[in-house]
């Protein structure tokens, strides 16, 4: 009987106990949503000044609210003691460990132990001033795409690029060679590309070719601006006027990567190769600057064919060159191809061929359709020692409509016709 007494006192108790439980956990939960809420709602009400003034009213409002839900919480957990007050007298040691789980949180909701640091979590506010040194020392995640196929997906982002769009750089061109399109993102547009485009206007280059020049050499944008003086220096120390310089840089953008050294030896190679004066060298690459930036393999394999294959005199080859450089740096093939059928079929000799070199760098179905449809005229005919001779320039040189009016002496349409039958 004793024993049945005391396990219904027990389960009472516990009951009791867990209702107890129930409510002040119920009632904690809401007063800790009311501060969350009472805090947004401050946040929220609050306008941003320039000054602390704003800031210390915010901080202080945020204390006073604080202390306001503190109170109630105080209070109701006073309460609640009370109505418990007979539950803890008459309970044993158990009811002591059952007191001790709620006096953590009456302390955390109390004010005087409160752990909450308002000034530290005021600090972090975006509602207060900073200083100039914080601001710069603040970094801010970059919104360049990390990783793309295409320069095309970093334009809007990267000023850079943007304003080389501008110049009439064709990005797509860049972007196919290795490692074009990282080095032109490091770039600032400031410090790097406004300095070597003023560099380009001060040597006389116009600025509707600063687009192609960085296209064709985009590694000018990081080449040393004292380099780039010397280089053009050099230029005009022999003897090309300003003016060449700057058709040169215009054409063959390369010219600028190429040290003094470099360049000197390179004009000292045609000079002595093929024998000319320096005259005649500064013509040649005045004309066809890439000489000086190029490959000297295909050079040297047209020198030989000229000589050995094509059988040229030394005189010819140099008269050859000198008239069109084209000739220097053509397809071997396409050389040796219009050699043949032009004085093999046409039976034109060496001597009229290095007269008129404008022939070796013509289109070789050019010359074959007009030469057949010459000798289908029966005018084909290209000795200058016998009548109704025709020369080879104006051969190749003249337009379809003037080439059939005054050397085939027939009509345009007929020359059309001609060429389908081809």
């Amino acid at each position: 009987m004793a024993s049945s007494c005391t396990q219904l006192c027990l389960q009472g108790r516990n009951l009791l106990r867990s209702k107890a439980v129930a409510r002040t956990w119920q009632y904690n939960t809401q007063v800790r949503h009311c501060i969350t809420r009472g805090s947004s709602k401050i946040l929220n009400d609050c306008t941003i000044n320039n000054g602390n003034h704003t800031t210390t009213q915010t901080r202080q409002r945020w204390k006073q609210q604080m202390f306001c839900y503190s109170d109630l919480a105080t209070k109701h957990l006073a309460t609640e003691a009370l109505e418990n007050k007979n539950v803890e007298e008459t309970s044993t040691a158990d009811v002591v460990a059952y007191k001790s789980p709620l006096l953590p949180i009456r302390d955390a909701v109390s004010v005087p132990n409160m752990p909450l640091d308002l000034d530290a979590a005021a600090e972090v506010s975006a509602l207060e001033l900073i200083s100039e040194e914080e601001a710069v020392s603040i970094t801010v995640p970059s919104d360049i795409p990390p990783a793309s196929i295409s320069l095309k997906d970093y334009v809007d982002k990267s000023e850079t690029l943007s304003k080389l769009v501008q110049l009439g750089v064709d990005l797509w061109k860049l972007e196919q060679r290795p490692n074009v399109g990282s080095m032109l993102l490091k770039l600032d547009f400031n410090t790097d590309v406004a300095p070597r485009l003023l560099f380009l206007k001060d040597i006389g280059v116009d600025e509707s070719r600063f687009g192609h020049i960085i296209t064709q050499n985009p590694f000018v944008l990081t080449e040393n601006l004292e380099n780039l003086h010397s280089r053009v220096n050099f230029l005009k120390s022999q003897k090309f006027s300003s003016e060449i310089v700057a058709s040169m840089v215009s054409r063959a953008p390369y010219i600028l990567n190429f040290t003094v050294k470099r360049l000197d030896n390179r004009m000292g190679f045609y000079q002595q190769t093929l024998k000319l004066s320096a005259s005649n060298t500064r013509h040649i690459l005045a004309r066809l600057p890439r000489l000086l930036c190029g490959s000297l393999e295909p050079v040297k394999e047209n020198l030989k064919v000229c000589e050995m294959e094509l059988g040229f005199k030394e005189n010819e080859i140099q008269h050859i060159f000198i008239t069109v450089p084209k000739v220097l740096t053509a397809n071997k093939r396409k050389l040796t191809q219009i050699f043949d059928f032009v004085h093999n079929t046409m039976k034109v000799p060496h001597d009229l061929i290095a007269k008129f070199p404008q022939v070796l760098n013509c289109r070789f179905m050019r010359i074959r359709e007009r030469h057949q449809f010459l000798e289908y005229l029966g005018k084909a005919q290209y000795n200058p020692d016998l009548p109704n001779y025709i020369s080879l320039e104006r051969l190749v040189i003249m337009p379809n409509d003037i080439f059939c009016t005054e050397l085939a002496l027939a009509k345009s349409a007929d020359f059309s016709l001609f060429q389908k039958t081809l």
